[in-house]
């Protein structure tokens, strides 16, 4: 599915300023304009996919390779004490923006940031049956 206009596009397209870390023919990564942390980064498709189920494989591991190398050169520059990778699909999931995209958010013990959700601890048979339904 492609992802109507976003301010993503918008930078893509260079009518919204930003401060680009990477672009390549896919992909492309640029600083949080709502900087969490210093060195809050998001990595996003050029292709206007609005969610991760919405492009192949091949470019979902392209994503997340520079997701990855842009999480080695965050550590490198500010020594977080942890990163948090976080990829969201829809509202219901807690995406924002309607445009692919991971964010690589530096960490740190008390800096405010939390993920919380509440744990249903379901036996080991009903997480069995969950597995047998959608194993590869």
């Amino acid at each position: 599915m492609q992802a109507p206009d976003s301010v993503f596009t918008k930078i893509l397209k260079r009518e919204i300023p930003a401060a680009i870390v990477y672009e390549d023919d896919a992909l492309f990564a640029f600083m949080d304009a709502g900087q969490v942390n210093p060195g809050h980064v998001l990595v996003a498709t050029r292709q206007p996919a609005e969610t991760l189920l919405d492009i192949d494989e091949a470019l979902a591991a392209r994503l997340f390779g520079l997701a990855h190398r842009v999480a080695r050169a965050v550590q490198a520059v500010w020594q977080p004490e942890g990163i948090t990778l976080l990829q969201t699909n829809k509202p219901a999931g807690w995406q924002t923006v309607p445009h692919l995209h991971v964010h690589v958010l530096p960490r740190y013990a008390g800096d405010g940031v939390e993920l919380v959700w509440p744990r249903k601890n379901p036996p080991l048979e009903v997480l069995q049956g969950y597995a047998a339904q959608i194993k590869l």
